[in-house]
C-alpha cells in the first residue's frame, strides 16, 4: 500500500512511475565495479604505461608520445597493422560472402539434416585456436598435405614451403582464418534467414522475380543485422589474432606475417620495450572501436 501511495505522488509529481534511477544505478554497481576492476583499470594502466620507456624491470622513464609517434614512424609496425587489414578481408570479407551464399542455398533448397550440417560447419568455433594451427601448419608444411595433394595432381611446380615464403605467408595465414570463421557466419546467417516470413517470397516471387532479384530484395535486408554482427565478431578475430600467427609463423619469415597482437607480445617479452607494447596495444585497441562503431552505425542506419 505504501509503495503504491509513493508511486502516486511520483507520477503527480511529473517523475516516471517506479524506484528512482538513483536506485537503479545501486543495481547496476555491482556490474560495473567488475567491469571496472577487470576492463576500465587494465585499459587506463596500459596508457599509463605507453607514455614511458619502459624495459619492465628498471626505472621507466617518461616518454610522453613518442611510442605513439613511433608506430607511424617505424616501417614494421606500420606493415604489421597493413597485415591486420589483409586479414580483415581472409576473415570477415571472404567468409561473408562464402556464409552468405552457403546460408541463401541451404535455406532456399530447405535441405535435410540441417541440424547436423549447422553443428559439422560450427565445429572449427569449439576447437582452440592453437589446435588448429597446429593442423594447419602440418598440412602447408613442405611434405604436408596441401603439396601432396598438388604432386598427386600433377602440379608439383605449385609446391613449395607455404608459411616460408615471403609471398604466400600472409594468405596462406588468412586461408585459415577463412575456414575458421566461415562456419560461425554461415550459422548466424541461416538463423536470420530462418525467421524471415514465406510471404516475402511468395510475393516477390508473384512479381516475377527470380532467385537472384529475391536473395537482393528479401533476402539480404532482412538479415542486415546478423551481417553486422557477423563483420563485428570476424573483423575483431582478425585483428587481434595473436596464437595462429604464433604457432605457425612467429611473425616471419622475416616480418611478412607480423600483425599488432603479436608485436605487442614480441616487444614487451623479447625486446623489453614494454612502454612500445603497451602503446601498440591501445591503438589496436582504438583501431577495434572505431571499426566496430562504424559497422553497428551503418547497420542501424540501413535498418531504420
Amino acid at each position: 500500500m505504501i509503495r503504491t501511495r509513493s508511486s502516486s505522488v511520483r507520477a503527480r509529481a511529473g517523475h516516471p512511475p517506479g524506484e528512482p534511477r538513483r536506485v537503479a544505478f545501486l543495481y547496476l554497481l555491482p556490474a560495473f565495479a567488475v567491469y571496472a576492476v577487470f576492463l576500465l583499470y587494465p585499459i587506463g594502466r596500459a596508457v599509463h604505461l605507453s607514455l614511458f620507456d619502459w624495459d619492465g624491470l628498471s626505472l621507466g622513464t617518461w616518454a610522453g608520445l613518442d611510442n605513439y609517434v613511433a608506430i607511424v614512424e617505424d616501417e614494421g609496425l606500420r606493415a604489421a597493422f597493413g597485415h591486420a587489414l589483409v586479414l580483415v578481408l581472409f576473415y570477415a570479407v571472404g567468409p561473408l560472402v562464402i556464409g552468405l551464399t552457403l546460408a541463401a542455398i541451404l535455406n532456399h533448397a530447405k535441405v535435410r539434416g540441417l541440424g547436423f550440417f549447422r553443428t559439422v560447419v560450427f565445429l572449427p568455433q569449439v576447437v582452440a585456436m592453437v589446435v588448429v594451427a597446429v593442423a594447419w601448419r602440418r598440412v602447408y608444411a613442405p611434405d604436408g598435405t596441401l603439396n601432396g595433394l598438388l604432386g598427386a595432381l600433377g602440379l608439383d611446380s605449385l609446391t613449395r614451403g607455404w608459411l616460408g615464403d615471403h609471398t604466400f605467408a600472409l594468405p596462406a595465414v588468412g586461408v585459415v582464418g577463412t575456414w575458421f570463421e566461415t562456419g560461425l557466419v554461415t550459422v548466424l546467417l541461416l538463423a536470420g534467414m530462418s525467421r524471415i516470413p514465406p510471404e516475402l517470397y511468395e510475393a516477390a516471387r508473384l512479381d516475377g522475380a527470380g532467385a537472384l532479384r529475391e536473395f537482393l530484395a528479401v533476402t539480404l535486408p532482412s538479415v542486415r543485422g546478423e551481417i553486422a554482427v557477423a563483420l563485428t565478431l570476424t573483423v575483431i578475430a582478425a585483428l587481434r589474432t595473436f596464437d595462429l600467427v604464433y604457432v605457425t609463423t612467429r611473425g616471419g619469415p622475416g616480418n611478412s606475417t607480423s600483425v599488432p597482437s603479436y608485436e605487442v607480445y614480441h616487444r614487451a617479452f623479447g625486446l623489453g620495450q614494454v612502454g612500445s607494447a603497451a602503446a601498440i596495444g591501445v591503438t589496436l585497441t582504438v583501431v577495434i572501436f572505431a571499426i566496430s562503431f562504424v559497422i553497428n552505425r551503418v547497420a542501424d542506419r540501413e535498418v531504420s
